[in-house]
């Protein structure tokens, strides 16, 4: 094998190195972006409950304050 023959095998070999760590990422990258959007989505589902419990205690104060006052 020439010089230059062997400087394209390590070229190649690195491509290919480069290419399988790629796909063996790709599972965790997709699980990742998945859970970046559940985890967006819970966010905002607690903060609707969030909002939702705070409005409905603001209505109990008042009840509450209506019936002692």
């Amino acid at each position: 094998m020439t010089p230059m023959e062997s400087d394209r095998s390590k070229v190649a070999i690195a491509r290919i190195d480069a290419a399988l760590a790629r796909i063996v990422a790709a599972p965790a990258r997709a699980q990742a972006n998945n859970d970046s959007a559940e985890l967006a989505a819970l966010r905002l589902r607690h903060e609707r409950l969030r909002s939702a419990i705070q409005g409905s205690l603001a209505e109990l104060d008042q009840l509450i304050g209506g019936a002692q006052g």
